[in-house]
């Protein structure tokens, strides 16, 4: 049986790879970057005090995500949040290979546009390093999220770990991929110019 190639994968080796290293005058096609991880986090500090609340976050990240979820844990004791080590504080997802590359394709395509008064994403959010970190206010704009059975709204937040150091090079990598930020117009996937 074949494989099902990621429509973003086959846009990023057909036309993505070309264009950087055309723009950054790459030597070797092994300095091109490319995208190696999607993290997304979704802190829960009423974990705590209330384990449902915990449970539907986890499901719903495995919802979203498509893989099973992480609790995170707290590291220490902090006595001003009530809060012990080894508590549940969170729950995240690694994404990689083929998943991480569907996963881009449905939150560029589908999740972003549904964000309610959406401007752009914002060009201030690299690290210094090339990864790119977004927030999202409300889990719903995620079409496998079903309103009805969501028991709070959260926020979360994704990370997009490259395979550069700069900034620069992982922003013309973002914004080739289509990540819509302010002030430019969207790359259309599939799109050869």
């Amino acid at each position: 049986m074949d494989k099902i190639q990621p429509r973003m994968k086959t846009h990023y080796d057909t036309y993505v790879r070309a264009k950087l290293q055309e723009e950054f005058a790459f030597s070797n096609s092994h300095q091109i970057p490319t995208l190696e991880k999607i993290v997304l986090n979704v802190g829960v500090g009423e974990a705590a005090k209330d384990q449902k609340l915990l449970v539907s976050v986890v499901e719903e990240l495995e919802m979203i995500s498509g893989q099973k979820a992480n609790t995170n844990r707290a590291k220490r004791s902090i006595s001003n949040f009530q809060l012990r080590e080894g508590m549940p504080v969170g729950a995240s997802v690694t994404l990689r290979r083929d998943r991480m590359w569907f996963f881009l394709d449905r939150l560029i395509s589908t999740a972003i546009p549904r964000i309610r008064d959406f401007r752009g994403l914002s060009t201030k959010s690299f690290d210094g390093r090339g990864n790119y970190t977004m927030g999202i206010r409300e889990q719903i704009i995620f079409p496998e999220i079903n309103f009805d059975n969501v028991k709070k709204i959260h926020g979360m937040d994704l990370t997009f770990v490259t395979s550069t150091q700069k900034d620069d090079e992982g922003f013309a990598l973002l914004r080739a991929l289509g990540f819509p930020f302010r002030g430019e117009v969207p790359v259309q996937v599939g799109a050869s110019a």
